[in-house]
C-alpha cells in the first residue's frame, strides 16, 4: 500500500500536494475567513505551529496565476468541493519577515528593506509588470511606488497582501534591544511608515490582507497608523485553524499505517508532551502542536521506537527564548510567575490584546505574552476571565530549565552534566536519592545564606522537581502535573526492559521555629506514602523505592520507607 509522506518541515502547499505529502485539510477556514465582514485580518499563534503552511494555502487558493492548477491543488480538499466566489481572483503580494539580522538598527532596516524588495521583485516578475525596484528608496517608498504602478498598469485588478511572521524581528529586538525596538515602531519609525503606506494602498489596489505572527507586540505602535480591522486570535471559530485536534491526529496516525497496539503506546506520550493548547475561552477542542507531532512521528517511523529526544532541537531553540521575555518583567513578578506556573497553579486575568512597549511590562502583560508565545494556554475560566496554565510536558521542561538558571544565579551555584549523571546513575541503579538530596541542599543552603527567598513547601518541591525533570531516562509524574491526590514526585523508568529502579518521594516543610514537629511531619509523610502505595498503578511499578523528605528551613531530613 502506498503511504503518503509526513510533511515535517514542509511549508509550501503546492509542494506538499504535488509531492504527495499527507495533508490535514484546513481549507474550510478559507471559507470562514472570506465570510468575515472585515477584509483585513490578523491571526496570532506560537512559533512552529504551522502558520506558514496556512499562508501558503491561502496564496495558492487566491492566486489568479494558479487557476489552471486549481483542481490539482484543491480537488481533494474541502474548498475544492466548495469553492468561493473569490478563488483565483487576486495578485498575491506575500512578505515573510523572519530571519532578519537584528544585531543593530542599520542591519535591521537593511534586512527589512531587503525582504520588501525581494518580495516585490518576485511579484512584478510573476505578474508581468513594468516596474523597477529602486534600492535607493526607503522600504515605504518601494511599496508606495509599486502600489501606484499597479493602479496604472492593472486598473481593474486587486492585490491580496499576505504577511507571515510580521513581528519576528520585533520580538527579537524586544528581547535584548528595547530602545532600537521603540525607534523602529514608534510614531516616526520607518517600519510604522511602511504600514501606513500599506493602509493607504487599501484605498486603491489592495483589497484583502492576512497577517500572521506570534504576539501583538507591535500592534499598539503600528495600528494607529495601520488600522487592522479584525484580530481573530481568540475567536472560537478559528481556535482549531492551526495545529491538530485529537481527531485529526488519530486519523493521520491510522492513515499512515500505525497499528492500534502502537497507538496505545504513542498517543499518551504525544498527548502529555504536545497537546493542551486552547486559544479561546469558547474553543471546542484542545490543540496539539502540529510541528512537534510531525517531528515525533517521523522519528518514530524511522527508528521503529519512541524517540529519546521528544522535542526537535529546531523547535527547542525557538522556545528557549523564554528567558528574554521573562526578563522584561522586573522585580519579583518574574519569579512569582515561574513558581506559580511550574507548580500547576493557574493565573487568572484578561489577556492583553495590544502591548505598548514604551511602557514597562506589567505582570499582566508578561502573562499575556507567555500566552501568545505558547508557554501558557487557556486551561479554564474564572469570573469569565481565562485561567492560564502550562499546556504540556515540553513547555514545563523549558520553564524548569529557566527556573534552575535563575536559581543557580541566585545561589551562585552551577549544576554540571556530570552532577546530573551521578544523580541519574544512583537512582536508576541503586534506587537511592542521596545525591539528589545533596544537590538540593546546596541550593537551599546557598539561597538561605543570601536570603534571596522565603522557603515554603512549594518552593522545596519546585527545586526537586526541576532537578528531576532533567533525568531523561525517567518519566516524571507529580502532584503538580495531575492536580489530584498523588505522590509529590514519582520517577518511573521509561525503558521497561532495563532493570532500573523507580522512586517515589513525599515532601513536607517546617519553618526553623517549628523544628520540634519534625517527627510528626515525617509520620504524616510516611502515612501518605503508604496510602499511595495501595493505588493499583503504584502497585504495578517494579523496583519502587519510597522516601519521605522533610525540609526544616534549609536542612533536609530523609527517611526511606
Amino acid at each position: 500500500m502506498f503511504m503518503k509522506k509526513l510533511p515535517y518541515g514542509i511549508s509550501n502547499y503546492e509542494e506538499l500536494v504535488e509531492d504527495g505529502y499527507y495533508y490535514i485539510d484546513k481549507t474550510k477556514y478559507i471559507e470562514k475567513l472570506e465570510n468575515l465582514p472585515e477584509k483585513r485580518i490578523i491571526f496570532l499563534r506560537p512559533r512552529k505551529f504551522g502558520k506558514t503552511l496556512f499562508t501558503s494555502t491561502l496564496e495558492n487558493y487566491y492566486d489568479l496565476k494558479k487557476i489552471d492548477k486549481f483542481e490539482k491543488l484543491f480537488g481533494n480538499a474541502y474548498i475544492g468541493k466548495n469553492p468561493t466566489n473569490l478563488k483565483n481572483k487576486y495578485h498575491i503580494l506575500k512578505f515573510n519577515f523572519s530571519g532578519i539580522d537584528t544585531s543593530n538598527e542599520d542591519k535591521t532596516m537593511k534586512g527589512f528593506k531587503g525582504k520588501i524588495a525581494s518580495s516585490i521583485k518576485t511579484f512584478v516578475e510573476k505578474y508581468g509588470m513594468d516596474f523597477f525596484v529602486n534600492m535607493q528608496d526607503e522600504a515605504e517608498g518601494i511599496l508606495d511606488n509599486l502600489i501606484k504602478a499597479f493602479g496604472l498598469q492593472k486598473p481593474n485588478e486587486k492585490i491580496y497582501v499576505i504577511i507571515d511572521e510580521y513581528d519576528h524581528f520585533a520580538n527579537e529586538l524586544l528581547g535584548f534591544n528595547t530602545n532600537q525596538f521603540k525607534n523602529l515602531v514608534s510614531k516616526n519609525g520607518k517600519i510604522r511608515k511602511w504600514y501606513e503606506i500599506l493602509k493607504e494602498g487599501t484605498e486603491s489596489v489592495i483589497d484583502r490582507i492576512f497577517i500572521t505572527g506570534v504576539a501583538p507586540i507591535t500592534l499598539d505602535s503600528l495600528t494607529s497608523g495601520f488600522n487592522i480591522g479584525l484580530d481573530i486570535t481568540q475567536n472560537a471559530k478559528f481556535n482549531e485553524m492551526i495545529g491538530f485536534t485529537k481527531e485529526e491526529l488519530v486519523k493521520m496516525i491510522e492513515d499512515i499505517g500505525i497499528s492500534k497496539k502502537e497507538q496505545e503506546e504513542i498517543l499518551p506520550i504525544m498527548k502529555e508532551n504536545y497537546d493542551g493548547y486552547k486559544f479561546s475561552l469558547e474553543g471546542k477542542d484542545k490543540i496539539y502542536n502540529s510541528n512537534m507531532c510531525l517531528y515525533f512521528l517521523n522519528r518514530y517511523l524511522e527508528q521503529k521506537k519512541v524517540p529519546n529526544q521528544l522535542i526537535d532541537v529546531n523547535i527547542a531553540s525557538d522556545y528557549s527564548k523564554l528567558g528574554r521575555m521573562l526578563d522584561l518583567c522586573k522585580g519579583n513578578e518574574r519569579e512569582k510567575i515561574i513558581e506559580k506556573t511550574i507548580s500547576g497553579e493557574g493565573i487568572v486575568g484578561e489577556i492583553t490584546a495590544k502591548f505598548n512597549p514604551a511602557i514597562e511590562f506589567t505582570e499582566k502583560d508578561l502573562v499575556s505574552m507567555l500566552f501568545y508565545l505558547g508557554y501558557l494556554t487557556i486551561a479554564g475560566e474564572e469570573f469569565e476571565m481565562p485561567e492560564l496554565k502550562i499546556p504540556n510536558r515540553v513547555m514545563k521542561e523549558i520553564y524548569s530549565e529557566y527556573f534552575m538558571k535563575i536559581l543557580s544565579q541566585n545561589a551562585d551555584l552551577q549544576i554540571s552534566d556530570s552532577d546530573y549523571t551521578e544523580i541519574l546513575r544512583e537512582i536508576a541503579l541503586e534506587g537511592k536519592i542521596d545525591k539528589l538530596v545533596e544537590l538540593a541542599h546546596k541550593y537551599l543552603e546557598n539561597l538561605s545564606n543570601r536570603d534571596y527567598v522565603k522557603f515554603d513547601e512549594k518552593y522545596i518541591k519546585l527545586i526537586f522537581y526541576c532537578i528531576a525533570i532533567n533525568l531523561k531516562v525517567f518519566r516524571l509524574k507529580s502532584e503538580m502535573e495531575v492536580q489530584r491526590k498523588y505522590p509529590d514526585i514519582l520517577l518511573i523508568p521509561k525503558d521497561k526492559s532495563k532493570d532500573y529502579k523507580a522512586v517515589m518521594i513525599e515532601f513536607k516543610y517546617l519553618k526553623k521555629e517549628e523544628s520540634n514537629l519534625l517527627q510528626e511531619k515525617q509520620d504524616e509523610a510516611k502515612k501518605q506514602i503508604e496510602e499511595y502505595a495501595k493505588f493499583e498503578e503504584i502497585k504495578e511499578i517494579p523496583n519502587l523505592n519510597k522516601y519521605t523528605v522533610v525540609a526544616v528551613n534549609d536542612k533536609i531530613y530523609v527517611e526511606k520507607i
